[in-house]
């Protein structure tokens, strides 16, 4: 069971033990996710070189994995830090930003995946189909279907992996197997922000190096994501997608455990 109470914990432990949470991301997203991780309470590191990752593992909580901006050497640094994640028993989300959109991307999961199974794989329903193989089509990196479609998909990985699957929408599902769980938290300004799809990999990142359960792990994270975004859009200050941005990061920062018992909504 996910409550106000559960998620509470596992925030409290961020901001108490301040967990390195690498990220190999992509461009557009760095910014916004170090900060997002900041304000939540945990501490991030943006290493993508081949002759580093390895040795940033030995102190990192997490390990987030997004192909939003791939090249080869990127690629290459990709597989060495999930092989040393997995070797050292790192939790690793997998953020496939734009699958099924071109050949380069479709190759990386096909090579990634099998180096070392992600912990949790976080995107929206078209990217969970095209990790899976299944016929989807990608328009750039939003969404052109629903988070129930990507269902069958998400419980393809599953079989094959052994990952915890999120596929975040207006319902986030979460699912590993034997349960699945909805978020219904959330605004509609936040598909309007680039960048937060990759904030919600990285958060749940964040929770992964203080719950050693991947389910409880994504779904707190989406949860607090979806509950920050409410924050958000109520206050004073947001007059649109831009003053939103900010208004996040503020909501984040000064999260209580009132605001999560008020407005968490998870089945």
């Amino acid at each position: 069971m996910i409550t106000a109470e559960s998620i509470w914990q596992d925030i409290s432990a961020i901001r108490e033990k301040v967990p390195l949470v690498h990220s190999i991301t992509n461009y557009v997203a760095m910014n916004n996710t170090a900060n997002a991780l900041l304000a939540l309470g945990a501490s991030p590191v943006m290493a993508h070189a081949e002759n580093e990752v390895e040795d940033m593992l030995d102190i990192a909580g997490a390990l987030v994995i997004n192909i939003g901006t791939l090249s080869d050497p990127w690629i290459r640094a990709m597989k060495l830090a999930i092989e040393k994640a997995k070797t050292s028993g790192v939790p690793t989300v997998f953020d496939p930003v734009g699958a099924g959109a071109t050949g380069l991307r479709n190759n990386a999961i096909h090579v990634l995946f099998p180096s070392g199974p992600p912990t949790i794989i976080r995107g929206n329903a078209s990217e969970i189909n095209a990790a899976a193989k299944s016929a989807a089509t990608t328009r750039g990196v939003d969404s052109t279907e629903s988070s129930e479609s990507a269902l069958q998909s998400a419980k393809r990985l599953i079989d094959t992996y052994g990952s915890t699957v999120c596929i975040s929408g207006a319902i986030d599902y979460i699912l590993d197997g034997e349960t699945t769980l909805k978020v219904h938290n959330g605004h509609q300004l936040m598909p309007k922000v680039t960048g937060l799809g990759c904030t919600a990999s990285v958060l749940c990142a964040a929770f992964a190096a203080v719950n050693s359960s991947p389910l409880r792990a994504a779904a707190g994270a989406m949860a607090t994501m979806g509950i920050a975004g409410e924050l958000a859009a109520e206050s004073v200050y947001c007059r649109g997608p831009g003053s939103f941005q900010v208004a996040f990061l503020d909501a984040l920062y000064n999260l209580t455990f009132e605001d999560l018992r008020g407005k968490l909504r998870v089945e």
